[in-house]
């Protein structure tokens, strides 16, 4: 694989959980929350308003309906009503963030709904099909559906890894009820993301090395060390040469 010497640090704000204000000098892109999982108006616009004083490239993080859960619920939302849901909740993103000079560039879907379109063609066509209408890049896992379907629609994809999660020898996520699903140790976490930018590899809960030649590298904002993490982090990119900006 090919090594990088520029790599993306994303990570899910705007939720009304962890220190935005915080995390936000230290990544490059901002998942920023879209009301239908977590987040208000109010906060959201604040959210989008940080990220334009830092320079960091805004996202839509568009959701299930699912407020208490926390968009982690899976839902069997029709086509329909999931291309209008997210089409919603970027137009919503979108308002705000040119309300404080900004500009929504990507959609990333979250929760369970990322995990779902991982594999469930139905729900992952009709994302595709909502962001396509939206002119922006989606961005998802390496190797699923969405990512063949965007292709497909000529829609451009921004590859995703992550620092902080559990991956089966598949390459997808340990669900978060199962052991491994999280990494708590911060050296740990810096140490695979600067592995992943040197050799695009990432190893598996079972030992596996898997491929995940990613563009962007998602920190969660919301998880306990969160900050210590993304600080170790973005210290060993920088020890090892490699600069952190958005592409």
């Amino acid at each position: 694989m090919r090594a990088h010497s520029v790599i993306d640090l994303n990570a899910d704000l705007g939720e009304g959980v962890g220190d935005d204000a915080a995390m936000m000098p230290l990544i490059s892109s901002a998942n920023i929350a879209c009301g239908f999982h977590a987040g208000t108006p109010t906060a959201l616009r604040e959210a989008c308003a940080a990220a334009v004083a830092f320079d960091v490239r805004i996202g839509a993080q568009v959701s299930y309906p699912d407020r208490t859960g926390f968009g982690r619920r899976f839902m069997d939302i029709a086509p329909d009503d999931l291309i209008a849901d997210v089409l919603y909740q970027v137009g919503a993103l979108r308002a705000l963030a040119e309300s404080v000079g900004g500009t929504v560039e990507y959609v990333k879907p979250h929760g369970a709904l990322y995990n779902a379109v991982v594999s469930d063609e139905q729900q992952a066509r009709a994302v595709v099909e909502a962001v396509a209408y939206t002119g922006l890049p989606v961005m998802c896992l390496p190797g699923s559906a969405v990512q063949r379907l965007a292709i497909d629609a000529d829609v451009p994809v921004i590859t995703e890894a992550f620092a902080d999660r559990g991956y089966t020898s598949e390459g997808t996520l340990v669900p978060r009820t199962e052991p491994g699903a999280l990494l708590h140790d911060s050296a740990a976490i810096a140490d695979r993301v600067v592995t992943l930018a040197c050799t695009g590899l990432i190893t598996a809960v079972d030992g596996t090395q898997i491929e995940a030649d990613a563009m962007s590298v998602c920190l969660h904002g919301d998880t306990e060390g969160a900050l210590a993490h993304a600080r170790a982090v973005r210290d060993a990119l920088a020890d090892a040469g490699i600069d952190v900006r958005s592409r």
